[in-house]
């Protein structure tokens, strides 16, 4: 038994019982056939029996599974950044959320072709409720965020992660992905939790923040999608915040999102690994000695570089230039490709409706507004 088996994803020796238990699974069919369509189902049937590893299950159908879908609801993906990173350290990615499958698949379908160590992915439980899927996820290396805790049950499952992450990190030479804050991005601006930096450093023990977090070697991570095939989903939450009202999630809601973000087209998509944060926490730590202001250094550090390396798309440009009525952006999209977000604008929402227009249009235009803010801190 480990302390760690409640959240944990599945020991290399747990993975072949744990793939005989779905391989007949209809959602697994239903995934095989999409990854392989022209494949014999024996074929895929006869190789998922003799897997007997992550890695394995992972390169030999999965990476396919997320090639398939860049093939069918993309127009591709670029990377930058990577290169500076050493390939045999392993690193903490955070990350914006724009996606619940596809931000951290993405990213290990790049680690993977380029031979870089592969990440253990925090999602959470609430996700995964069906035992499909609850294996599923802990066959491609997730490890579960518990939701729906009270106060003293959230914080011991904060230290149970945190402890997690360390030793993934740092006995088991294992990356990690987390994303900046609790649930995806709705509204398009990219902001760092404060709550998970302090979840990660209740295992910093005896060491100075500073120290703890260059430890860790995180990796601030800008992942872009063209077109965000959520993002009409998205809105009533959006509308329910503005109305300053609770929003109440609908049954199988997370699921229909799922699939949605999966099957939805994407158009052009872009990660960016950022610098490995250094040199500028110890300027922290140098300058401030209150830890709760540190932490909040590091989180405006991450989400510079996020937001700095975040690369915006046409969609973004037009979004801005709609919603504050001006051309200023007029050089970075054509007609044409304005025509075709108006159009898509049109058949998404209800366009006589103020506020969800500018709802809309704020989640496509607001990494601009952060860019733009960014630009004038930097030369002010």
């Amino acid at each position: 038994m480990s302390k760690f088996d409640a959240i944990r994803s599945f020991y290399d020796h747990e993975v072949n019982e744990a793939v005989q238990s779905i391989v007949r699974h209809p959602m697994m069919k239903a995934l095989m056939n999409f990854t392989f369509p022209d494949t014999d189902e024996k074929i895929w049937i006869d190789q998922l029996k003799v897997t007997d590893s992550i890695f394995d299950f992972q390169k030999n159908f999965i990476s396919h599974t997320i090639r398939k879908i860049l093939e069918t609801s993309s127009q591709g993906l670029t990377t930058s950044g990577f290169e500076k990173l050493d390939k045999n350290t392993s690193y903490l990615y955070i990350s914006n959320h724009r996606d619940i499958v596809l931000d951290t698949s993405l990213l290990n379908l790049v680690l993977l072709e380029k031979d870089y160590i592969m990440t253990s992915s925090a999602i959470g439980d609430n996700l995964v409720e069906q035992n499909f899927l609850h294996i599923l996820a802990k066959l491609n290396r997730n490890f579960l965020v518990q939701r729906g805790l009270s106060l003293r049950e959230q914080l011991k499952s904060s230290q149970l992660m945190s402890d997690y992450i360390y030793d993934l990190l740092k006995s088991e030479n294992r990356s990690v992905w987390i994303a900046q804050r609790e649930g995806r991005t709705k509204d398009g601006n990219d902001a760092t939790q404060q709550g998970v930096l302090k979840m990660l450093a209740m295992a910093s023990q005896h060491h100075s923040l500073a120290e703890f977090f260059k430890n860790l070697k995180i990796v601030p991570l800008s992942i872009s999608y063209e077109y965000d095939p959520t993002d009409v989903l998205k809105m009533p939450q959006i509308l329910a915040k503005q109305k300053d009202e609770v929003y109440i999630k609908a049954k199988d809601e997370d699921f229909t999102t799922m699939m949605s973000g999966v099957l939805g087209q994407k158009k052009r998509i872009h990660l960016h690994a950022g610098d490995v944060l250094d040199f500028d926490l110890d300027a922290i730590s140098a300058s401030q000695d209150n830890k709760n202001k540190q932490l909040q250094s590091i989180a405006q550090l991450i989400d510079e570089s996020i937001i700095r390396n975040y690369r915006l798309w046409p969609t973004n440009y037009i979004a801005y230039d709609i919603i504050n009525h001006t051309d200023k952006f007029s050089d970075k999209y054509s007609q044409q490709e304005k025509l075709l977000f108006e159009r898509r604008l049109e058949m998404r929402i209800d366009v006589d409706d103020e506020v969800l227009k500018n709802g809309f249009l704020s989640m496509y235009a607001n990494p601009v507004n952060n860019q733009l803010r960014y630009t004038e801190k930097l030369f002010n």
